[in-house]
């Protein structure tokens, strides 16, 4: 069954990704504004046919992403005093600030439940906008790195304002907006009121909590965000309703960071290229699939044996095989959108899709940000075979001398530090342990997923920890600051230095980077950089449990 659910999702991502690639990158080239368009430049001052070096490029990431925090630290504060409110209360300081930077950093982890904590007013014009936003900046950047590689020696990479605007108008508002429609026709609730009554199985009434889900649902899954409306995200039954609402939602959720790699291409005038990463990402998915589904239909552990599989914290609607297909896309993604309990999940189960983040969220990674993570990791890979050959490494024309290098290295450096101190600061407090639901190996796993979660602004947790503590609170938005705009910027800074270069034509001595040894190369680097970083900690978590 989750060959045949693996089959149409593949299916359906194969034919989206030649024209939704081709599509985006006319969007990123295109020569003309639309009006919509035109009418925010003037709103905020921006120069449409300025081009940026990579500082000032930075400098617009930066700024905007620090007024949203701002800004939707704002809005939850004054809930009260906001149309729409339902009544709910001001969010506290800590927990405010750690949703603000939840949501703009692309990561929508959500220490709170939704449904008891805000309204309608700031999960719209809140948090809905910032699905947008973020998923915008996220391909404003990888677009940002590409034209780094196309550059003429000019060391201009774009222009941010124009991308981000493009990002929004052009690709994720259209798409969400078909998208939000198809869901309601298929369940999906889309309602202003507080709750609807019901009359449960023991007679008396009761009130579930429902919203506008399928305009946020639909936003949620295509921008890679995942924070929900609803406490139980994807698998509420008024968010996900049964599996045609599943497999739309996963497809969307995958779509643009697979056809991306497409844009890739295209933009570099070599659609090899794009096919060489693609094969990667999907070869790496497809392992964490097999390894993730074989761990949840063979458990180790008496009640799962006893039952013949591990449908513990899963839907019925949807099984192991849905469940498990659900799981390796979220994580192998930036989405943190869940339709089981990966708490629940096997040792080896939960393991595997906590190395999917830490694979560097590449696989194929979030908006945008799968398509940077998974080219920094490229230059890695030509810089290692220079190193074997004895020949400054070239990649797309571009030598990569010590800058470049350089900010390659801090992009790859930067995740496993926020995630690893994080995590062992955490370790190391006494008050920890009254925060996990279980001790030894599993307790262990509970905190690192939390850190890598929010290093690899992924947002979906284990859910066995409390992290309403002021601790967890502002520790973990420190870990999605980092794990997001240390990364950006030096993303930003390399793209910077290959756009002051011209490119130079390939020699005898060039390594090729479209065929079958580059994709090993490339995948072997991806999973050498996680299994040297992570494999300690990974012994001590999820390994030791699955032995057990």
């Amino acid at each position: 069954m989750v060959l045949l659910q693996a089959g149409l999702l593949v299916a359906a991502l194969a034919i989206a990704h030649k024209p939704f690639g081709d599509y985006m990158a006319r969007v990123y080239t295109s020569e003309t504004d639309w009006l919509i368009e035109k009418i925010v430049y003037r709103l905020v001052g921006v120069d449409p046919t300025a081009r940026q070096r990579w500082t000032s490029y930075a400098a617009g990431v930066l700024g905007l992403s620090m007024a949203s925090i701002a800004l939707l630290h704002a809005m939850q504060r004054l809930q009260p005093l906001l149309p729409l409110n339902l009544g709910r209360g001001a969010v506290p300081p800590e927990m405010a600030f750690n949703t603000a930077v939840s949501f703009v950093t692309n990561t929508n982890w959500q220490s709170y439940a939704p449904e008891e904590v805000l309204g309608h007013g700031v999960q719209m014009a809140g948090l809905t906008v910032q699905n947008f936003l973020s998923a915008a900046v996220g391909m404003a950047v990888a677009v940002a790195l590409v034209r780094g590689f196309t550059g003429d020696g000019t060391g201009r990479i774009g222009n941010v304002w124009v991308d981000i605007t493009r990002g929004c108008t052009r690709v994720l508002v259209p798409v969400a907006a078909a998208a939000a429609i198809v869901l309601i026709a298929l369940g999906v609730a889309m309602s202003f009121a507080p709750g609807i009554e019901v009359t449960g199985l023991d007679g008396h009434a009761h009130t579930i909590a429902t919203a506008p889900i399928a305009s946020q649902e639909a936003i949620k899954e295509l921008g890679t965000n995942g924070g929900g409306v609803l406490n139980a995200n994807s698998a509420h039954p008024l968010s996900n309703p049964g599996g045609a609402s599943n497999l739309l939602e996963n497809f969307l959720l995958l779509v643009i960071p697979v056809s991306l790699t497409r844009t890739f291409g295209v933009l570099v005038g070599d659609r090899r290229q794009g096919h060489a990463l693609l094969a990667v990402m999907g070869t790496l998915w497809a392992a964490m699939l097999a390894a993730t589904w074989w761990a949840e239909t063979h458990p180790n552990g008496p009640a799962a044996l006893a039952a013949g599989a591990a449908m513990e914290g899963k839907e019925a609607r949807f099984g192991i095989d849905a469940s498990v297909l659900w799981a390796v896309s979220t994580t192998g993604t930036s989405t943190g959108a869940v339709n089981a309990m990966h708490d629940s999940f096997t040792g080896l189960g939960g393991g595997t899709v906590l190395l999917t983040m830490l694979l560097g969220e590449v696989a194929p990674g979030g908006v945008g940000a799968g398509l940077y993570g998974i080219l920094v990791l490229a230059v890695i890979a030509v810089f290692l075979a220079g190193l074997m050959v004895g020949r400054t490494p070239e990649y797309l024309g571009k030598k990569l001398g010590r800058r470049e290098v350089t900010a390659a290295a801090l992009s790859v450096l930067a995740m496993p530090t926020v995630v690893l101190l994080g995590a062992g600061l955490a370790m190391a407090l006494p008050a920890t342990r009254d925060a996990l639901n279980n001790t030894g190996a599993h307790g262990l796993s509970e905190v690192l997923y939390a850190f890598a979660s929010a290093g690899n602004n992924n947002g979906s947790a284990f859910a066995g920890l409390t992290v309403t503590s002021p601790f967890f609170q502002v520790a973990l938005s420190i870990a999605m600051l980092l794990g997001r705009f240390v990364l950006i910027l030096a993303v930003l800074m390399l793209a910077g230095c290959v756009a002051q270069q011209q490119r130079i034509p390939a020699t005898a001595g060039t390594l090729p980077t479209t065929g079958p040894l580059f994709a090993g190369l490339l995948g072997g680097t991806v999973v050498l950089v996680a299994a040297l970083t992570f494999l300690p900690a990974l012994a001590l978590g999820p390994i030791a449990e699955a032995l057990a």
